[in-house]
């Protein structure tokens, strides 16, 4: 099993992050962005350590085995507070760890409900289908996505 850590945006660097947010294989499951360059990357790594602050967020790096493997957070939503992983393609084995992780994030920060938008190329995902309250199509950035909304305590059921 490979150990997970979530760290804080300020404990790694933009020089860090930057190949992979900009790594192909990732690209193509996020709604479509100019590629970061070393301005930009600062300023959205800045704009997510604000998010972090806001009450009921949480937005940490990754490290998989001591290596950045992404970032990951629970973020603000146009219907609520929405899950995000973004993982570069060497570590999507890890998904589901940061996933459950996440669910417990929910939890202590007393969400009844988080959303997970996953694009439309994308499978769907029978336990997710399962423990969630709705299942819809959205629209996002000119993007289709299946979006989860998942019942928090639902999830932890069973």
């Amino acid at each position: 099993m490979n150990k997970i850590e979530f760290v804080s945006f300020s404990q790694t660097t933009p020089d860090d992050l930057l190949p992979i947010v900009n790594e192909p294989a990732l690209r193509t499951h996020l709604v479509d962005h100019p590629l970061f360059d070393s301005v930009s990357i600062r300023e959205w790594m800045n704009e997510k350590i604000s998010t972090d602050a806001l009450p009921g967020c949480q937005v940490r790096a990754v490290l998989i085995d001591g290596v950045l493997a992404g970032w990951c957070g629970i973020q603000p939503d146009d219907d609520g507070f929405e899950i995000a992983i973004v993982i570069s393609k060497a570590f999507w084995g890890s998904g589901i760890a940061i996933f459950t992780s996440m669910m417990g994030w929910a939890k202590a920060l007393g969400h009844q409900e988080v959303m997970f938008h996953l694009l439309e190329t994308r499978p769907e995902y029978r336990v997710l289908k399962r423990k969630a309250n709705k299942v819809q199509k959205t629209e996002l950035l000119g993007r289709s996505f299946t979006t989860y909304f998942l019942s928090v305590d639902k999830w932890f059921a069973e």
